[in-house]
């Protein structure tokens, strides 16, 4: 079976950096390890960054949320350290914004059989690109491991889960 797998923002900026959070430093082990065995199945990863310019404070995202992050070029841009060598092959997208019209235009040229979502965060741009994903690509299942995301909170988390699950994308890695 074709997958896909598409590891959302995992970057500095959002881990331990500006936005950083306990609950996104707790997924980066679990991620990491979901990466390195699609890889050994020969499963596509795809890595989404989020990328903003110097005058990102300038923008409509930036006057909402006025936290400098994920500059291009900056250490937050990065992909944290821990996922970098995994990424070093694989299709890594810049994305200006929350989600990416270029991931649902590649995943529409792969055609996988299944799509896979990890990564940060759950409530903006996991959220984003699960439901653009399931708008391009509708009889295509779509999931999202929930202990390999992180919300700006947990009470955010849970309710993006719940709004994806309502969208009829698949939630996995859930304790009950």
């Amino acid at each position: 079976m074709k997958k896909l797998l598409v590891a959302v923002d995992m970057q500095v900026d959002f881990v331990s950096g500006t936005l950083g959070t306990p609950e996104a430093q707790a997924i980066v082990e679990p991620v990491r390890r979901k990466i390195q065995e699609a890889r050994k199945e020969g499963v596509q990863v795809v890595f989404t960054l989020d990328t903003h310019r110097e005058d990102y404070l300038e923008t409509q995202e930036g006057r909402n949320l006025p936290v400098r992050h994920c500059i291009q070029g900056t250490p937050g841009w990065q992909l944290v350290p821990e996922l970098r060598d995994l990424a070093k092959d694989c299709v890594q997208l810049p994305k200006p914004t929350f989600g990416s019209l270029a991931l649902a235009r590649l995943a529409e040229r792969e055609q996988p059989e299944e799509i896979e979502l990890v990564g940060l965060c759950t409530d903006i741009c996991v959220i984003s690109n699960a439901l653009l994903l399931k708008a391009a690509l509708p009889e295509i299942p779509i999931s999202v491991d929930a202990s390999c995301c992180a919300g700006v909170t947990p009470e955010s988390h849970a309710n993006a889960l719940a709004a994806m699950r309502m969208c009829q994308i698949r939630i996995t890695g859930e304790e009950h």
